[in-house]
């Protein structure tokens, strides 16, 4: 099962975007728990979720692009993984923080915007353990990419709405006649000097 799928190639890499870039990979000692909450019981109703929580933990490999986080899981030794890959745009990881717990290894914890139909609902998370590498530069370069792809989407959207048609006002809502202003074809006196 792949959630929030990634194209993956025969050597299970991830197949690139269009225009994607390859910022950080990490190939080896990667372990990705994802807790996926049930749907919530809803009140006075006898059907609906348990409210509980789903958790799927697999180890593998991870790249951050500057479009997108994937996590592909290693191949399989024992029977099916819980889940074979993970694939979440940048804008859609609303927020990361650096967990530095008392016992236990330092991880990042992300919270996940779902994407319909991709096998993940809101208030998904997800943390990212490390084995072997250290865990504060691979969480600060996947918060500087992600601020920055949330940065370029709001450029290109401001890019795409574009300024607003201005048209001279007409006589309809002024209180008195419109007449037009008559443009000087030439540079005022001393603006040459």
């Amino acid at each position: 099962m792949a959630l929030n799928w990634a194209t993956l190639s025969p050597s299970r890499q991830p197949t690139p975007l269009p225009h994607e870039i390859t910022i950080r990979t990490i190939d080896a000692g990667v372990e990705l728990t994802l807790y996926i909450p049930d749907a919530p019981p809803s009140s006075g109703a006898t059907s609906g979720g348990s409210g509980g929580t789903k958790k799927l933990k697999e180890n593998g490999r991870i790249w951050v692009t500057d479009q997108r986080l994937i996590f592909v899981s290693d191949p399989p030794t024992k029977g099916p993984p819980s889940f074979d890959s993970l694939s979440v745009p940048l804008p859609a990881l609303l927020s990361t923080k650096f967990e530095q717990p008392r016992f236990g290894a330092n991880y990042l914890s992300v919270e996940i915007r779902a994407s319909p139909g991709a096998g993940l609902v809101d208030g998904t998370r997800a943390e990212i353990r490390l084995k072997d590498k250290g865990m504060f530069e691979f969480a600060s370069t996947l918060e500087k990419t992600r601020e920055r792809a949330i940065y370029m989407k709001r450029q290109s959207a401001e890019d795409e709405d574009g300024l607003p048609a201005y048209s001279t006002p007409g006589p309809s809502g002024a209180s008195s006649p419109y007449v037009p202003a008559d443009i000087p074809s030439e540079n005022p006196p001393g603006y040459d000097d």
